[in-house]
């Protein structure tokens, strides 16, 4: 029994010596959520998120997705993409891609938008 009780706490002992885990600290990662959750964007097509020019995420009406991404800059593109919904054929559009620039240990929010370009990003607030 004294064994036995000497033995757990030695291990506890040498467990109290490994560092913890913890969410406070650096973090070496940005996170970037992109959402399509209002009906600014007026179609049914499924919207492509493209970061650093690789179909990253899908996105349909209501939809978001996050990403773990290191700090530093990413460009990011949206594109309608075709589908067999009417109107989601592959046309021509514009190719630009907006540039943001991540901080480690930042939540980055856009939200999906229109204009005479076409799709673009806007900085949304968190809303926690």
């Amino acid at each position: 029994m004294r064994r036995a009780a000497l033995g757990l706490f030695g291990l506890l002992g040498v467990l109290s010596l490994v560092p913890q885990a913890s969410a406070e600290g650096n973090a070496d990662y940005s996170i970037l959520t992109i959402s399509r959750e209002r009906l600014e964007v007026a179609t049914s097509c499924e919207i492509g998120v493209y970061l650093d020019n690789q179909l990253s995420a899908r996105l349909f009406q209501e939809q978001s997705t996050s990403f773990n991404l290191p700090p530093g800059q990413v460009a990011v593109r949206l594109r309608l993409l075709p589908a067999q919904m009417p109107g989601c054929q592959n046309g021509l559009e514009n190719q630009r891609s907006q540039q943001l620039t991540l901080r480690a240990g930042e939540i980055n929010k856009y939200r999906i938008a229109v204009d005479q370009n076409g799709l673009k990003l806007i900085r949304a607030g968190l809303g926690y």
